[in-house]
Parts: structure tokens; sequence; C-alpha cells
């Protein structure tokens, strides 16, 4: 990728296009193009039958003129840069600054290109693509242009780093319907890039965002709570909830291992600060960690403990007769038709 910082000091990112994927976008053009060509010269040829040779020999050069380097200027003009081939092979002519092209630049792209691709079938458009860095041609380094991918790969973002143990079932209460979405995005995306931020700048931003999601929640930042483990418990409250809208059975945060005591799902980095004190739920082992639920509260399976039993409903409360179980789980809520 090249980098490019323009007069407002601001870094683009520029993917120079490969030889392959031009030269693939050059002969597509020029398959088109010369179909152009011969079908304008038979027509023409046809309709200046009667003229001595000179005039059809002026007539012919014209046409080339037109199709193979006219109509490629023009359609680089109008289209800003993309071409047939370059629009199957998702390429784009830019400006070094990263704008688009103009006339100018597609009318000096377009005269040199006749000469270093149609001319010479391309031998000084490859030589010099091979030489350039950023794999420009001559047609390139005269009009001050560059031939850019647009279809980039997609990157996987980092995953939402989960809060720690000692913080689960500590934002139960929270008024999270208020919290607009543009804030969770930025939230989110400061959660999987912090460990990239500058100490100097990740800082300020962790406390500004907890200080914006306390004032939507309605709802102070924990004093003994840092702003970054403040976020990623309110996240982690949030995916629990959306979690248990979906699925009637209350599922716990699975995966959260006491820190440093190497169990399935431990988060590594994430500390109690000192003198911090388990939230509710924050003893439970490995198995998962349940938000309390209101009692009597029908079709609420438990998890409990270290997360390996719970949740099977009695006996009675299976069958509808109304007795409470052996109590190792909660009722279903379903009573079958009589």
């Amino acid at each position: 990728m090249s980098e490019l910082v323009t007069g407002e000091a601001v870094v683009l990112g520029l993917r120079p296009a490969k030889l392959p994927s031009r030269t693939l976008a050059v002969v597509i053009d020029l398959l088109v193009a010369f179909a152009l060509y011969v079908a304008v010269t038979m027509a023409l040829t046809a309709a200046v039958s009667s003229l001595d040779e000179a005039a059809q020999a002026a007539v012919s050069v014209a046409a080339f003129m037109l199709v193979l380097v006219g109509v490629p200027i023009a359609v680089e003009t109008l289209t800003r840069g993309r071409s047939l081939g370059k629009l199957v092979c998702g390429l784009r002519v830019v400006r070094d600054d990263g704008g688009p092209i103009r006339f100018r630049h597609a009318l000096v792209r377009g005269a040199v290109g006749a000469v270093e691709i149609i001319m010479t079938f391309g031998v000084i458009a490859v030589i010099a693509s091979l030489v350039s860095a950023r794999g420009r041609r001559l047609g390139d380094v005269f009009a001050g242009t560059l031939v850019v991918r647009e279809r980039v790969p997609a990157q996987r973002t980092g995953a939402v780093p989960q809060a720690p143990p000692w913080l689960h079932g500590r934002f139960t209460g929270l008024d999270l319907s208020r919290v607009p979405d543009a804030l969770w995005l930025a939230i989110r995306q400061y959660l999987t890039r912090m460990d990239q931020l500058d100490p100097d700048v990740g800082g300020p931003l962790a406390e500004r965002l907890a200080a914006d999601l306390a004032a939507a929640t309605g709802a102070p930042v924990p004093a003994d709570v840092p702003p970054a483990m403040y976020l990623a418990g309110v996240v982690s409250e949030r995916q629990t909830r959306d979690a248990q809208r979906v699925l009637p059975v209350a599922t716990g945060a699975r995966g959260y291992g006491a820190p440093g005591s190497g169990e399935p799902g431990g988060m590594s980095g994430w500390a109690a600060p000192s003198g911090a004190t388990p939230g509710p739920g924050g003893s439970a082992g490995s198995g998962g960690v349940a938000a309390p639920a209101p009692a009597g509260s029908p079709g609420v399976a438990g998890v409990a403990g270290d997360g390996t039993g719970g949740g099977a409903a009695g006996d009675e409360g299976a069958a509808g007769r109304g007795g409470s179980g052996d109590g190792s789980g909660a009722r279903t809520g379903f009573v079958p038709p009589g």
C-alpha cells in the first residue's frame, strides 16, 4: 500500500494496481476497441468507396485515431478513470493526490498510450511499470496519475475484549435503551483497537467514551472501575441482554475465567484494581455467569456454581402438578393443555 500525505496532513492509503490486473484490463479494452474499429472501418469503407485511395487512407487514419485514442480518452473522462476493462478488474485511474482525473489527465494518458501500448505492443508500458515503484507507465508519469485497486478484501476486525470476571453482573441495572448506536459503534471500535493505541491517546479517549456512556445511561462511572473496563463491562452486559432476547433460557456469559487461573476463556490482561469488590456472579466458576433473575420469574433456567448443573425442572414442575421439584432447577413455565 502506498501512503500519501495530502496538503491537509491526511494520510491516504492508496493501493496501486499490480501489473497482471492492469494487463488484463488493457487487453479487455483493446479487444473492445478493435472490434469497434473494425465495425467503423467497414462502415466507412462502404461510404467512401467512390473516393480515391488517398482519401480512403485519410479516413482510415481518422477512424483509427477516433476509436483507439479518442474513445478511451472520452470514456476515462466521463467515468472519472474507469474503462470497461478497469471496471471488470476493479481498477480506477486517480490523480497522484487521490482525486478523480479530468480531461487533461485522460488526454495525456491516451496520447502517450497510443505510442507505448498500441504502436509498441505494450513493451514500453510493461518495462516502465516494472521499473516504477508504484507500477506506473509513462502515460501515468506524464499525466500525474496512478491506477489503484478499488476492490480491497475486507479485513476482519478484532473481537471485543470480554469484561473481567469481577465485573460480571455489576451493570445489570443500567438503562441501555437511550444509548445511541453511534456511541456503541465508537465504543466497539475503541475496544477492538485499544491495544494498538498509544496510552497517552487511548486513556483520554476511554475517559471521554465512558463519560458519554454514563451520560446516556444516567448512572455515573464507578470510581473503582477504570474507564476501559467500564466500557467492556457495559458492552458485555448489552451482549448478555441481546442473547437473552433471542433465547428464552438465560445463558450466562460463557468462557470467563479468573485472571491468571489458566481456565478456558480466561481474560489475560484484565486485572481487578486494588480494593475492588467482585460484583454479583464474580465468584462463579468457569462454566458461566448469569445475571440474577427476579424471584418467581418463569421460564428462566439457572446457571449456578461451577456451571456444570442446574436448569432442569423437577418432576412435579415438568408434569404441571404445581410442585417445586427437587430444587435443582427452575420451572419452565409450561402448562400442558388439559
